[in-house]
C-alpha cells in the first residue's frame, strides 16, 4: 500500500467510525503533504530521517508513511481496519436494498460545516459504487455552520460543473439544505433554488416551537414546489448533547409529502437515525417517497448509508418509493415533473 493511499485509508476508517475531527485532519493533512512528494522523495526522507521534519506530518504519521515505504501494512491500519473496517450492522440486514442503491441526495462539503473538497465527497461517493450524489451544504441563515449565501452558492455550481467534467460518467448534481424558517418560508432565493436539481429542506431552528406552529411550519415547506425532500423531520438527537423530538402532527405532515411528491428522508446518522421507526412506519403507511440520505459531513461517513437501509427494511420501506434507486436522469425526471419511474 502507498503512503498517501494509507494515510487516507486510516481517514476514512476514522470518519466511519465517527472520531473527532482533529483525529482524522491529522490523517487528511498528512496525506496531502506526502501527495505533494514523489515516492522517491518521499523514500530519500525517510532513509535520511528527515521525513517526521515535512510540515503535516507528524509521529504517528510519519510511522505509517515509512512502514508503508518499507512495503510493511502498517500497524495504526491494521488496528484501525480491525476495531472499525468490519460491517457497521449485523448479518445481512438491509445489504440487499444498500445494492440497489445508486446515489446519495445530503451531503456536505467544506464549502459549509463539511471537512473535505467537494471533490474530494463526490469521489468518494464514486468509489463506494453509487453513479451520482447531491451536493447539499447548508444555506445561509445557519451561520455557526458557515451557510452558503446566493452568492457562494452560485460560485459553489461552477464548481460543481468542473467536477463533473473530471469524474464523469459519475454525476454530482447541484442542491443545498435549506433552512425552513419560522413561517415555513425557504432560507434562499426562490430563483436560484429552481435552478438545483434537488433541494432538501430541513429544521435547524426553533426546534421546541409547539405542536401547532410546528405543523404549519413543516406544511408549508413539504407543499413548496421547490422542496424535494424533507429533511432529519424531527430534529432528535440521541447522543451527545442530545436532543428531543419535535412536535407535530406527522399524519398531517405524511400526508402532505404523499400529496405533493415531497421525500421523507431516512437520516443514516447514528446520532439522529431520524424520523424514529414509529414514525417511519407511519410514513409508509401514508404512501409517501422516501430518501436514504448519509448527511454525511466526512468521506468515511457516506459509508453510513447501511443504517438508514436496514431501519428502511425493518419497517417495510418498498425499494421502488426510495428516489436513491432512482437513476440520475429519473431523480432529475422527478425533481422536475413530480414523475417516478413507470409513471
Amino acid at each position: 500500500m502507498e503512503p498517501v493511499e494509507a494515510l487516507e485509508r486510516i481517514a476514512f476508517l476514522l470518519e466511519r467510525q465517527g472520531a473527532v475531527t482533529y483525529r482524522v485532519q491529522a490523517f487528511r493533512t498528512a496525506a496531502a503533504a506526502a501527495g505533494e512528494l514523489s515516492a522517491d522523495a518521499l523514500r530519500r526522507r525517510a532513509e535520511n530521517g528527515s521525513l517526521a521534519r515535512l510540515k503535516g506530518l507528524g509521529p504517528k504519521t510519519t510511522r505509517v508513511v515509512e512502514e508503508a515505504l518499507a512495503g510493511v501494512r502498517p500497524v495504526y491500519l491494521a488496528r484501525l481496519e480491525d476495531e472499525a473496517g468490519g460491517p457497521l450492522v449485523e448479518g445481512e440486514r438491509g445489504a440487499r436494498l444498500r445494492q440497489a442503491l445508486r446515489g446519495d441526495c445530503h451531503l456536505h462539503s467544506d464549502w459549509s460545516d463539511g471537512g473535505s473538497p467537494v471533490e474530494t465527497m463526490a469521489a468518494t461517493a464514486r468509489d463506494l459504487g453509487h453513479s451520482w450524489c447531491v451536493l447539499t451544504d447548508h444555506s445561509p441563515r445557519l451561520t455557526v455552520a458557515r451557510g452558503l449565501s446566493a452568492e457562494r452558492l452560485r460560485q459553489q455550481l461552477a464548481l460543481v460543473a468542473e467536477v463533473n467534467e473530471t469524474l464523469a460518467p459519475f454525476r454530482l448534481l447541484t442542491g443545498i439544505e435549506c433552512d425552513i424558517l419560522d413561517d415555513g418560508g425557504l432560507d434562499q432565493e426562490p430563483e436560484l433554488l429552481d435552478q438545483l436539481d434537488v433541494v432538501v429542506a430541513s429544521v435547524h431552528s426553533k426546534l421546541r416551537m409547539d405542536r401547532a406552529p410546528m405543523t404549519r411550519r413543516m406544511l408549508a415547506a413539504v407543499g413548496n414546489p421547490l422542496v424535494d425532500v424533507l429533511g432529519h423531520c424531527t430534529g432528535r438527537l440521541l447522543s451527545g448533547r442530545q436532543r428531543p423530538e419535535s412536535s407535530f402532527d406527522a399524519g398531517e405532515v405524511f400526508a402532505a409529502c404523499a400529496e405533493h411528491r415531497t421525500a421523507v428522508e431516512i437520516n443514516c446518522r447514528p446520532e439522529r437515525l431520524d424520523p424514529p421507526r414509529r414514525l417511519l412506519r407511519e410514513a409508509v403507511n401514508a404512501g409517501c417517497l422516501f430518501a436514504i440520505d448519509t448527511d454525511a459531513h466526512a468521506p468515511g461517513q457516506l459509508d453510513w448509508q447501511i443504517y438508514g437501509c436496514a431501519r428502511a427494511e425493518e419497517c417495510g420501506v418498498p425499494a421502488d418509493r426510495i428516489i436513491n434507486t432512482f437513476t440520475e436522469r429519473q431523480l432529475t425526471t422527478w425533481t422536475t415533473t413530480g414523475r417516478t419511474p413507470g409513471r
